[in-house]
């Protein structure tokens, strides 16, 4: 029985398509908030694209403040460590992220963790001696 790989696509088109697109074409595949930052600030991430290739071909961590890029085909399959203000978490792209910013990836709240209650915050513990 062989297991038959499902062939990706985003929008119609196959991945090995979208990565022979420029970074302002593969923008008209976008939706309509995406498409404009992606047309606004395509210099940018073109810089961001080729800065990131060259890390990888030197086997560096590939880290980054810019939290508004917008996830293109040419980082597909990259490892890139956003900051959240706090630290650097490690993103790897996959093609499902497309369209979507390297932000949304690297939360800046972590999950609360409450301890226990301390003596006197609750009725049942004011009985006990504060020594």
């Amino acid at each position: 029985m062989e297991i038959i790989k499902k062939q990706i696509t985003f929008r119609g088109k196959k991945i090995e398509e979208l990565k022979e697109l420029g970074v302002r074409e593969f923008a008209k595949y976008l939706r309509a908030r995406e498409r404009r930052g992606v047309l606004r600030q395509f210099q940018v991430i073109e810089d961001f694209v080729s800065r990131s290739k060259k890390k990888l071909s030197k086997n560096k961590q590939i880290k980054t403040h810019q939290r508004d890029i917008i996830i293109v085909p040419n980082l597909i399959g990259m490892k890139i460590h956003v900051y959240n203000g706090k630290s650097f978490i490690p993103v790897d792209i996959t093609e499902e992220m497309l369209g979507h910013r390297l932000g949304e990836f690297s939360l800046t709240r972590e999950k609360i963790k409450h301890g226990t209650a301390g003596v006197g915050a609750t009725k049942g513990s004011k009985s006990k001696s504060k020594k």
